[in-house]
């Protein structure tokens, strides 16, 4: 890294921070602020998704399963702790449905570093699992994104169905978050500032990945498989491994999500917000490291603005936008300031092609 990218690197971690932790409680209501921090988590996810389709090509449609449960697992924690202030012993839906006692898989989320620990492990670990029984056995392409959409669509039906864990209600009506009450806007902006904090880091980390020896091998599994496997290289590693961190910082950003929200339920897991996740990261630039994450805050303000005032339009605005990216603007927004960046610059700054290429061979 040249001292003028790493001046680069650290100015606009400075101009982020300042944006995030400065102009925007400054410059927001409390309910924008609120809003912000929810558009935040589903840049945590973006991030990851740019990761692993944007540098190793692979179509996740299913990241609603990990967001899912990161989300449920901090639900359930903040579920058991509202009862014990109450002095029940089992959550307030559980005693409407008939249910006296707190089930078994309940247990351990009483615990909030059990809790933490199984947000920041259980998605990985799926993910792990599922990436192992996929890309060793060379499933790819199209055939992969149907797996793992019908992997969340399976999810969201199997979470329906259990009504220990809210069914199609889900869960919500939470009132603290590790103590802390959440009717208290201070502690709504504390929670603002968390996921601000973590999309930086997100950032930050991913940007150490694609720039490591890993995120070259990741960019070559993409664009030649075969040839890193006649290298020496397993491709089905590689994946496992940019799939995984994809799921870890899903489920990081979905156990943010309920306390920020105030409710999950499988209408929040399944296919539809899955894809979302997908157009927003496919209209920033999903082979970029920022593109991602202004893609699914711009879609997602753009949700929030259009059905506020057209409920019924923002559907086909939503579908509209996709098709002109994805037939116009393949490489995204990001993609697209990149060629007038290109244009713009006289042969002197541009570096020659034999150039590239002599720096590649070596």
């Amino acid at each position: 890294m040249t001292v003028l990218s790493r001046y680069r690197m650290w100015a606009g971690f400075a101009v982020a921070a300042i944006v995030l932790f400065g102009l925007a409680p400054a410059m927001l209501s409390d309910f924008r602020l609120n809003l912000l921090a929810k558009f935040l988590c589903f840049a945590i996810v973006a991030v990851g998704i740019g990761l692993a389709w944007g540098r190793g090509g692979m179509l996740t449609l299913g990241q609603g399963v990990f967001f899912g449960l990161g989300a449920y697992i901090m639900a359930m924690h903040l579920k058991i702790a509202d009862a014990e202030l109450r002095g029940d012993a089992v959550p307030d839906f559980m005693q409407i449905a008939g249910i006296r006692e707190l089930p078994s898989y309940w247990t351990p989320f009483a615990d909030p570093f059990t809790t933490i620990a199984a947000i920041l492990l259980v998605p990985a670990v799926v993910a792990f699992l599922l990436g192992l029984g996929v890309f060793k056995r060379r499933v790819k392409g199209a055939y992969f994104a149907i797996l793992s959409q019908a992997l969340a669509a399976a999810f969201a039906i199997l979470l329906i169905g259990q009504q220990s864990i809210g069914g199609s209600n889900g869960l919500n009506r939470f009132r603290t978050f590790f103590g802390f009450n959440l009717s208290d806007p201070a502690n709504k902006r504390m929670l603002f500032f968390i996921a601000a904090a973590v999309l930086l880091l997100v950032v930050a980390a991913t940007r150490q990945l694609m720039n490591s020896r890993y995120g070259e091998l990741l960019v070559a599994v993409r664009d030649q498989e075969e040839r890193v496997r006649f290298l020496g290289y397993d491709p089905a590693n590689i994946k496992v491994v940019a799939y995984t961190v994809a799921a870890f910082f899903a489920g990081i950003a979905g156990a943010l999500f309920v306390p920020i929200v105030g409710i999950i339920s499988p209408a929040d897991v399944g296919i539809v917000p899955s894809i979302a996740f997908l157009i927003g990261v496919a209209i920033g630039g999903r082979t970029t490291l920022l593109g991602p994450v202004l893609g699914a805050i711009g879609v997602a303000w753009a949700q929030t603005t259009l059905s506020e005032n057209f409920p019924s339009a923002w559907t086909y605005a939503q579908g509209l936008l996709f098709i002109v990216v994805i037939g116009f603007f393949p490489a995204g927004i990001a993609g697209l300031a990149k060629v007038f960046k290109r244009r713009r610059a006289t042969p002197t700054e541009s570096e020659p092609e034999s150039t590239r290429e002599l720096e590649v061979a070596r």
